[in-house]
Formats: structure tokens, C-alpha cells, sequence
């Protein structure tokens, strides 16, 4: 056979049909349909049984040859029959189809009549999974052994995103736990250290009014009426300036931003050094120098507001000069009174209180505190979307639907309060609100909600330590707790910065 159609009426006519038209080898009683599909330029090659004549051939050939010089598709329904057999079997594999060795793929028996294996015809998919192209091989092959396609499919490993909620419950439960440890610890620890047992004993008959040993009355004085109301104070502080620190520097978008960079605390000190200077509000009692010292801060806020303010409203840059400029006012006018004061107890005191202290802590100063606190954490974790709009800029706020100016005005007020209610119970503690915002982005994220979140709980704990150490470090004297801050805060907010990859906003 040389490619032509064989054994036909007319060889010549045949072959030149099959090689105008590309027709399809034709199957018939006898014929083993080698290829199909139609595809141009293909050539079926009938096989001749063994031991059979060529007029026992069928004549499907002649007329098949006959339709397509007319110009009809040269496909009988007996091939057409054949063809949509062969790409609508069920489990048949496109890849093996047309191998003598593959069922229906290239060779035909008839019953006692067995067939020579046919070429090796090769099906090319398309992107048509009912459609291939198929192409014959030039050499024939006796046996060939069914390519094995692979079915398995590896099915891909997910990859679980970051819990993001879980991260923020898991830091959470840990700081609140650091806290109740840390209350603990403050109220056992000082000049003179009470068990563990002991302060759990007395904190729990203080609680539900027990009763205690006569013995027991200086330990009990300690726990409950000493330390007690001045690690809250600690907690209640610490918690009030870190939120406020991340709400500032929100609003101003600085890095470098703190409670105390509008002025809020200069101005606090003006008024508790008149206190203590003049004996100004003394009929305020215990309670003067936290009135003073909190009507000088809002003194502060409405000068820096007033200062400020453009009429286009309130921008950062305005807000950090001006609270800078003020601020440094403020110092000169408490070193004034400092340097009048009538002898140097007054003067002592006031700087003790300028670099903050808890000493003075007392039942009666945990409601202004715990009045800040409760205003603030609240209401700026509700306003924690639009801190991360405000941090973009005004243009994205404005684009975003939120009034930058409305919301730097309130956020200013509302800092400002708070900062000078926690400024009036325990003096200008530094350090505390502008690190522990950054700590806290670095823990959870930098989403302000999360930071907000947080950002009590790392600054109660961080300042119930600070003033362990103030009152331990040199027993029976007491370090200004602003010293210890800054001590501890300097070297934790330098290697934050230093932290590869860390930057305001995002960690």
C-alpha cells in the first residue's frame, strides 16, 4: 500500500479524490477504519483480512469516493456512525485512542476473522474535548503498549491566612492575665514585702468586710490603704496615656507624637506649682493641687486651640508647633514660680510632681482617673476606622467620606481632657504614651482598633512596674516615677526604631 486508497473500483480516481478532498479512510464489511474525524490531508488505509479476496470488499469506498467529488462531505453514515462512536465512548482516553492494542482504536475483527494491527494513529487534543486532529504513522507497528495517563490529581495544600482575631484574643488574655499578676506583685513589693498569701488574705477581708487579727492591722494599713489605691492609679494611668498616645499621634500624624506634645502638660504644671507656691484653691483641701494642676491644662488646650486654628480648620503641623511653642511658655512660667518659692520644700515638691509621682495616691483619686478612662477607651475604639482614614491624610479622609477637620477637632478636646485629668492625679509621667503605641502596632498591628484594643492593658502593666522600681531601687527613698519611664523608655523606644522593617503605621 503506498498511501493511496486501496482496493477500490478505480485506484486511480480513488487517489486522486483522496488527495484533493482528504478524505477519511472508509470502513465497511471486511475494512478496519484506521482514522477518522475527516481532517484534511489524512488518508485511511483499509486492511485486508487474512485469507479474504478484494470481492468480498465493501463498495462503501466507490460511493463514499463518489460523494466527495460531488462536493459532499465524504463521510457515510456508517463512518459518521463510526466516528461519533469512537469521541462519545464512555471511558475512552483520547490519548490512546487509534493504538492496535486499545479496544476500538484501529483495529477491527470480525467474528472468525482476524485483522492485522493498523498504523499507529496519534490523536491531538484540542481545546474541544469532542474534536482531535488525528495523524498516522508512517511505520507500522505490531503492538504497542498503551501510554498510561495519569489521573491523579494533587490536590493543593491551603494556605491559612493569618488569624488576625486570633492574634489580637491571644495578646489580650495574655496582657490581662500580665496585669492581674503585675497588681499583684505591686501590692507585695515595696520597702517592705508582703507574701503572697498575706496580700490575697487581705485583699479578700477588705473585699467582703472580714475580719482580720488584731496583729494584722500595719499589713492590712499597707496592702489596703497604701499600695492598693496607688498600683490602680498606676494601672488606670498607664492605660489613660496609651490610648491617648495613639489617638494623638492619629491626629498630628508624627511618630514622635505623645499626650504631651499640645502643651496639655506644661500647662498642668503652672497650676500645681501656684498651689504649692502660693497655697492657691487651699480650700479645695488634698484635692487643690489635682484642681490646679487641671484647670492649667485646660487653660493649655484652649490657648493651643485658639493658637492653632486656621479657617480651614485644625492641621497637624499648626497643632505640633504650637503645642511645642506653648509648652516651652508654660516651663518658663513654672520655673518662675519655682525660683520664687518661699523656701526650698515648695520647690522640691513642685519638681517631684513635674517628674511625676504616685505617692500622693489616695481612694479618692481613682474616680477623676477612672472617669478619664472610662470616657476615652470607649469612644476612640469606636472612632478606630476613622484613626486609620485620618492617618492616610485629609485628602483620602475627604475622599472616604470622613471630615478631617471635625473629627482632629474633637479628638484634640477630647486628648486634651483626659490627658489633663490624668496629669492632675499623678504629675507629667513621660515616656509612657509614646512608647507603648508603638509597642503595641508591633504586637497586633497597626489597625487602631486592635491598638486601641491593647494599648491599656501594655501601658497598666507597664507602669505598675515603673513604680515598683521607683519605690524599690533606693528603699526607703522613692525615684520620680517620670525617671524610671524615661530610663526604661529611651532604650525600648530606640531599639524599636532601630527594628528592621519597622515603620509608624504598619509593623
Amino acid at each position: 500500500m503506498n498511501g493511496s486508497a486501496a482496493h477500490t473500483t478505480d485506484p486511480s480516481a480513488a487517489s486522486a479524490t483522496a488527495t484533493s478532498h482528504g478524505t477519511a479512510g472508509i470502513t465497511g464489511p471486511g475494512l478496519a477504519r484506521v482514522t477518522g474525524g475527516g481532517a484534511p490531508g489524512a488518508t485511511g488505509r483499509p486492511i485486508r483480512p487474512h485469507g479474504r479476496s478484494p470481492s468480498r470488499q465493501s463498495t462503501v469506498g466507490e460511493e463514499a469516493m463518489t460523494d466527495a467529488m460531488a462536493g459532499r462531505a465524504a463521510e457515510t453514515p456508517e463512518v459518521a456512525e463510526a466516528a461519533t462512536t469512537r469521541r462519545t465512548t464512555p471511558g475512552r482516553d483520547p490519548m490512546t485512542a487509534g493504538r492496535p492494542d486499545t479496544p476500538g482504536a484501529g483495529t477491527t475483527e470480525e467474528a472468525g476473522h482476524p485483522t492485522t494491527p493498523a498504523p499507529i494513529t496519534t490523536i491531538i487534543p484540542t481545546t474541544d474535548d469532542t474534536a482531535a486532529t488525528p495523524s498516522t504513522a508512517a511505520t507500522p507497528t505490531t503492538a504497542a503498549t498503551p501510554k498510561k495517563t495519569s489521573t491523579a490529581t494533587t490536590t493543593p495544600t491551603p494556605t491559612t491566612p493569618r488569624d488576625g482575631r486570633g492574634r489580637l484574643a491571644a495578646w489580650l488574655l495574655l496582657l490581662a492575665v500580665a496585669l492581674v499578676l503585675s497588681v499583684l506583685a505591686g501590692i507585695a513589693l515595696g520597702p517592705t514585702t508582703v507574701p503572697p498569701a498575706d496580700v490575697l488574705r487581705h485583699l479578700l477581708a477588705a473585699l467582703t468586710g472580714g475580719s482580720l487579727p488584731a496583729s494584722d492591722a500595719a499589713t492590712y494599713a499597707i496592702v489596703w490603704e497604701v499600695r492598693t489605691p496607688r498600683v490602680l492609679l498606676a494601672v488606670l494611668v498607664g492605660a489613660g496615656l496609651s490610648v491617648v498616645g495613639v489617638a494623638v499621634q492619629a491626629m498630628v500624624r508624627n511618630a514622635l507624637a505623645d499626650p504631651f506634645v499640645l502643651g496639655v502638660s506644661s500647662g498642668a504644671s503652672v497650676g500645681a506649682a501656684a498651689v504649692v507656691v502660693f497655697g492657691a484653691f487651699a480650700a479645695l483641701g488634698v484635692y487643690a493641687l489635682s484642681a490646679a494642676a487641671f484647670l492649667g491644662a485646660l487653660g493649655a488646650t484652649l490657648l493651643v486651640y485658639v493658637a492653632a486654628r486656621t479657617p480651614f480648620g485644625l492641621t497637624p503641623l499648626r497643632l505640633v508647633l504650637t503645642g511645642t511653642a506653648l509648652a516651652y511658655a508654660f516651663q518658663a512660667v513654672t520655673s518662675v514660680l519655682v525660683f520664687l518659692a518661699p523656701h526650698g520644700e515648695a520647690a522640691r515638691t513642685v519638681l517631684f510632681w513635674l517628674l511625676g509621682s504616685l505617692g500622693g495616691a489616695t481612694w479618692g483619686s481613682l474616680p477623676v482617673a477612672g472617669a478619664a478612662v472610662a470616657l476615652a477607651v470607649p469612644v476612640l475604639l469606636r472612632l478606630g476606622r476613622s484613626l486609620d482614614v485620618l492617618s492616610m491624610g485629609d485628602e483620602t479622609a475627604a475622599s472616604l467620606g470622613v471630615d478631617a477637620s471635625a473629627l482632629r477637632r474633637g479628638l484634640f478636646l477630647l486628648t486634651a481632657a483626659v490627658t489633663g485629668a490624668l496629669v492632675a492625679v499623678s504629675g507629667a509621667v513621660g515616656f509612657v504614651g509614646l512608647v507603648m503605641p508603638h509597642l503595641v502596632r508591633i504586637l497586633v498591628g497597626s489597625g487602631h482598633r486592635r491598638v486601641l484594643a491593647v494599648a491599656p492593658l501594655a501601658g497598666g502593666c507597664f507602669l505598675v512596674w515603673a513604680d515598683i522600681v521607683s519605690r524599690t531601687v533606693v528603699a526607703p527613698e522613692e525615684l520620680p516615677l517620670g525617671v524610671v519611664t524615661a530610663l526604661v523608655g529611651v532604650p525600648v523606644f530606640v531599639a524599636l526604631m532601630r527594628r528592621r522593617g519597622y515603620l509608624f503605621g504598619g509593623a
